[in-house]
């Protein structure tokens, strides 16, 4: 590590590690990094402990077209994150997302939504429920009046695959990581001026980037700053089922899709088993070390939900589960990114409220177009940027899971 860099990103899972990828991997980029990571096993990281899904059923068009675009690296993933011949593969399961409306308000978000995905060329479609219940039988369409179904681009894949590419990669390219934790930033009026770290370290920075995923809010005040994000947790449940209805599906080579029930609880396959999980209750800011799983919720919750959805999930049992963080964002539940308006050199990459996976790509190559060129040249993400924080004004999205 050197006592200077170009550019300072704090966090090093996959936000972090991607903007490092994209900066070093861009020829007009000719600066040095440095990656701050204060836990190298990530046990505890969003990353680790999410769903790792993707979709492009949002509500809003930016929204789909950064899924998009992390669709399509998740494609191209082995090729472009190769170091010699390792080449990573995500095992992305081509699944869809399956949404499911049982009232006017539902239908009616749901129509909305589809004109938006539409719109920016996804493919989705809505279905009645004798549609419904033809592409998967093993469901209760009784109470259903409206379904949005993904046929590709959707699904999920190898979380900590998708972090560690781009980590590996962003190193082979000459970005420095170090294991440490930003305890201060230095300020200079309008200007952030460097990084002091837990070992003593105090190293200079021209740019710093906020990756701090639900730590965010702490590392903004560091530099005198602030962004509405905390911890919230969410706990996944892994169960069996006595009687799996995976393979009974008329569509996608019989492979089910993930779930949202009208109830709010989702549900997918995941390998033998499914995962599963649901918005709690009351969903309060969390200690940033909580981890404890909210046991109760699949028995009050869940359970009940999928039983009444399959008379399939009727008999089923939890053989796993863990809790991990949304970094939330209170304002809108949005992903930040960008330069804070008058601390220009203080960049945002925060809040994405359990999208950091599917959106890291996305986010990652804007803030490094920032960075390299002082404005967006592939996806224009200002309507995402930090302006709406200081200004009070949500930019909402309705398809929040």
């Amino acid at each position: 590590m050197k006592d200077q860099y170009d550019v300072v990103i704090i966090g090093g899972a996959v936000i972090g590690s991607a903007v490092a990828y994209y900066l070093a991997a861009n020829p007009d980029f000719d600066g040095s990094v440095l990656v701050v990571e204060r836990d190298p096993t990530y046990l505890k990281a969003a990353t680790s402990l999410s769903s790792s899904s993707i979709r492009t059923q949002f509500s809003n068009p930016i929204n789909v077209k950064i899924s998009q675009y992390g669709s399509e690296v998740i494609r191209n993933f082995g090729e472009m994150m190769q170091v010699g011949d390792d080449r990573p593969d995500l095992g992305f399961h081509s699944g869809g997302y399956l949404f499911l409306a049982s009232t006017p308000e539902q239908v009616q978000i749901l129509k909305e939504n589809h004109e938006a995905q539409i719109s920016c060329g996804a493919d989705v479609v809505l279905w009645d429920s004798a549609a419904l219940v033809n592409a998967f039988p093993h469901l209760n369409v009784a109470d259903i009046e409206l379904a949005s179904y993904g046929r590709s681009g959707e699904g999920w894949f190898n979380n900590t695959g998708l972090m560690y590419g781009f980590k590996n990669k962003a190193r082979s390219l000459g970005v420095d990581y170090v294991t440490d934790e930003a305890v201060a930033i230095g300020r200079d009026g309008d200007t952030v001026t460097s990084v002091t770290l837990k070992s003593g370290a105090v190293v200079k920075a021209g740019t710093i980037v906020n990756a701090s995923g639900p730590r965010a809010a702490l590392t903004a005040r560091m530099a005198g700053l602030d962004i509405p994000v905390e911890p919230r947790k969410r706990t996944l449940f892994v169960f069996d089922c006595a009687h799996t209805p995976e393979g009974t599906a008329a569509v996608n080579q019989g492979r089910l899709p993930l779930m949202i029930d009208p109830s709010g609880v989702f549900c997918r396959p995941e390998g033998r088993f499914f995962l599963t999980g649901c918005p709690p209750v009351e969903d309060p800011a969390v200690d940033w070390d909580d981890f404890e799983p909210r046991y109760e919720e699949f028995e009050e919750i869940i359970w009940p939900a999928l039983a009444e959805r399959s008379p399939q999930f009727e008999a089923i049992k939890v053989v796993n589960q863990w809790a991990g963080h949304y970094d939330f964002n209170t304002l809108d539940h949005n992903l930040v990114v960008g330069r804070h308006p008058v601390v220009r050199n203080f960049l945002f990459a925060n809040g994405f409220s359990g999208h950091g996976l599917q959106q890291g790509p996305a986010a990652g190559r804007g803030v490094s177009e920032l960075i390299t060129y002082g404005e967006y040249r592939t996806l224009d993400l200002t309507e995402v940027g930090y302006e709406r924080i200081v200004e009070n004004r949500p930019f909402l999205e309705k398809a929040v899971i």
